[in-house]
């Protein structure tokens, strides 16, 4: 991700490709082609194939001469607006300018005679002929100061094209940025879950050092090793199936079962058809420790931990409850929080990957214990047959 926001900020092409741009030119000058030429059938001007081949030469020379004011402000691309208006604006002189000679010159003054068949209207254009050519200035900035406007139009037509794509590419890289941030937040929040993890399995680990139960601490270990193996091995961002979040939460409750042999007690509950549907992974390892720390712990008592899921209204609900002891009021409130890290981690987690569509409630049950329920919005496709 981090690659592919630094090559979006690195490479800046071209905002308008040469294909774009010559299809606006021609499409501009063919434009301006058609209005002229509708203009003089309805002025009734003579001789209209003759006008036309003129006009179609002073439209060619307009299309190469736009061109290559499109490649000059093609180099200003990634400037300022202002300065890429002020370099059209002044590049637009020039081929205006050169433009109204050409016109001129094709419309006055290369065999300008040859317009008409009739003598007298062919006279009269001669006599136009020789007194425009006596004083073209006034006729040619006429004609530029048109050509201009007309260019500087076009001009302003590429570079709000140009505007649009940076608006676009902007967008575009804000919204890597935001997906990048998005990414490195879960992946804190699942890295949260192993330190916090391992901090309570050494406690156990030490515990049964002390009391000299070797082979129960070697059981330990080598779960623990397999535990992290599993769940370092996927990737924080990707979901699990989850057949493979509760295989993982059945590795965790193995270790428990060594510190609490004759406490501890399981139930998974994991209808068929759902056990291919997405979640993320360890999401249930806080909800699971928690059990543990206020059921299991505390209690004389065997403590069953049951871990379920069932498809409610298109979401997925996962619940981890157990029957231990009623939990006092202060206890209670530091397991609603999350001892700093676990509720609260999932409801950061669920968050950041699904919005204001996933929740977490967690609450102490009517007949003791605690119950925490995850509500995931998830699809028909993800369910099996």
């Amino acid at each position: 991700m981090r690659a592919a926001i630094q090559r979006s900020v690195q490479h800046k092409g071209p905002l308008i490709g040469h294909r774009l741009a010559f299809v606006t030119i021609i499409g501009f000058w063919v434009l301006n082609s058609v209005i002229v030429s509708l203009r003089a059938a309805i002025l009734d001007f003579p001789a209209q194939d003759e006008l036309a081949w003129r006009r179609a030469a002073v439209t060619l020379i307009g299309i190469i001469l736009t061109w290559l004011l499109y490649l000059v402000m093609r180099a200003f691309d990634h400037q300022r607006l202002s300065v890429k208006f002020s370099v059209a604006a002044i590049g637009a002189i020039p081929v205006a300018a050169a433009i109204a000679w050409v016109n001129y010159y094709v419309f006055y003054l290369y065999e300008a005679q040859g317009y008409f068949d009739d003598s007298i209207l062919r006279d009269h254009i001669n006599e136009v002929r020789e007194a425009v050519g006596k004083a073209p200035w006034p006729e040619m900035i006429d004609n530029a100061i048109v050509r201009y406007f007309s260019i500087l139009a076009w001009a302003a037509m590429y570079l709000a094209i140009g505007y649009a794509r940076e608006i676009r590419e902007a967008e575009r890289t804000a919204s890597r940025y935001a997906q990048a941030a998005q990414d490195a937040e879960l992946r804190s929040l699942r890295y949260q879950v192993n330190p916090h993890f391992l901090f309570n399995t050494l406690n156990s680990l030490s515990s049964l050092v002390i009391k000299g139960e070797k082979d129960k601490a070697e059981e330990m270990i080598q779960n623990l090793s397999t535990f992290y193996r599993t769940s370092l091995s996927s990737d924080p961002l990707e979901e699990v199936t989850l057949t493979e979040e509760v295989e993982f939460q059945k590795q965790y409750l193995a270790i428990e079962k060594i510190r609490f042999p004759e406490r501890l007690r399981t139930e998974i509950l994991l209808p068929a058809e759902l056990e291919n549907a997405r979640v993320p992974a360890l999401i249930l390892q806080p909800l699971v420790e928690n059990a543990i720390k206020y059921g299991v712990s505390r209690s004389t008592r065997p403590v069953t931990i049951r871990i379920s899921a069932e498809c409610e209204k298109g979401h997925l609900v996962l619940r981890v409850c157990d029957d231990g002891e009623a939990l006092p009021k202060i206890d209670q409130q530091a397991h609603g929080n999350g001892g700093g890290i676990g509720l609260a981690n999932v409801r950061d987690r669920l968050e950041a990957r699904y919005g204001n569509a996933a929740r977490l409630v967690a609450a102490s049950r009517p007949s003791g214990g605690y119950e925490a329920r995850i509500d995931i919005p998830v699809a028909a496709t993800e369910f099996n047959a």
